[in-house]
């Protein structure tokens, strides 16, 4: 960066923030154009969230650009009871066995290193994978011993075989990433029968922590610092309520919410009391 524009940069950070600003544009969740800056990320605050004050979904202003690349996943063989970044994916798979404990078809779109289709496989389940990457799609698949095809399931419509065909649909992670929930919505509703139910996890924008932070930024109480090359990768980010606004504009319903973290201590408690940074839900498929 040059000294003129270290100097502008400078003085837009040092700018107090208008927090009634609006949006320029609508809520891609519900249109509503009526849209209130909610927080910033960035040393200049130049990527700017903005919430609805319809749905309550929190809007990237898609214009500051995003990076998804940031989020590869680190390779890990999902074999390994021990390994904690399986954790996670053995936490859903309880979660989901708690409440559908018939095994049937599951579809786990973005499924990383395969460890959700391989414990769900073990269980008994008829399992598929989809994954962005080709070849994180060609490890998972030999280790997990399932097909895993490497696509977008955005842009891509499903092979006729899988049109409606699966019992559930996992999206664990991925919907904050993307930027129009309704498309990908539609894209699900493609794949999971009538009745069906969908596992997903999320980000929880009202977790206490993130609350928190919210608080002492727009207090002047603490100045976060941003690494330079800083590029946002969230395009929506959801609490309850513009999680379930979503899924009831998309046919859905909500059966089962909780929060939890990573740290499995406290983990009993969140799922009481959803004030935890991350949300797991079960929702079910409408008949038409």
């Amino acid at each position: 960066m040059n000294t003129a524009n270290a100097q502008a940069g400078a003085k837009a950070a040092a700018r107090p923030i208008d927090w009634s600003e609006r949006a320029s544009f609508t809520c891609r969740l519900c249109d509503c154009p009526d849209l209130r800056l909610y927080y910033t990320l960035g040393n200049d605050h130049q990527f700017r969230y903005y919430r609805c004050t319809s749905c309550g979904l929190v809007n990237y202003d898609l214009a500051g650009g995003t990076e998804q690349g940031q989020y590869t996943t680190i390779v890990v063989d999902p074999r390994d009871d021990t390994n904690s970044r399986n954790h996670d994916n053995d936490q859903a798979f309880l979660f989901l066995q708690k409440h559908v404990p018939v095994p049937g078809r599951l579809i786990d779109i973005g499924c990383g290193n395969g460890r959700l289709l391989w414990v769900a496989k073990k269980a008994g389940w008829q399992v598929k994978g989809l994954e962005l990457g080709a070849d994180m799609a060609r490890y998972a698949a030999g280790v997990v011993g399932c097909e895993i095809v490497a696509n977008d399931f955005l842009a891509d419509e499903p092979p006729p075989e899988d049109r409606e065909a699966f019992d559930v649909v996992s999206l664990r992670h991925v919907l904050e990433h993307l930027p129009y929930p309704r498309l990908a919505m539609e894209k699900i509703s493609g794949l999971l029968r009538p009745g069906g139910y969908l596992l997903i996890e999320i980000p929880n924008i009202e977790g206490w922590s993130k609350r928190w932070v919210r608080f002492i930024t727009r207090t002047g109480l603490h100045k976060r610092r941003f690494p330079p090359d800083l590029m946002p990768g969230h395009c929506c980010e959801y609490s309850r309520e513009s999680f379930t606004a979503l899924m009831e504009r998309s046919g859905y319903r909500v059966l089962h919410w909780e929060t939890y973290t990573k740290k499995k201590i406290g983990n009993g408690l969140l799922n009481r009391f959803p004030v935890g940074t991350k949300a797991r839900a079960l929702v079910q498929r409408l008949p038409a």
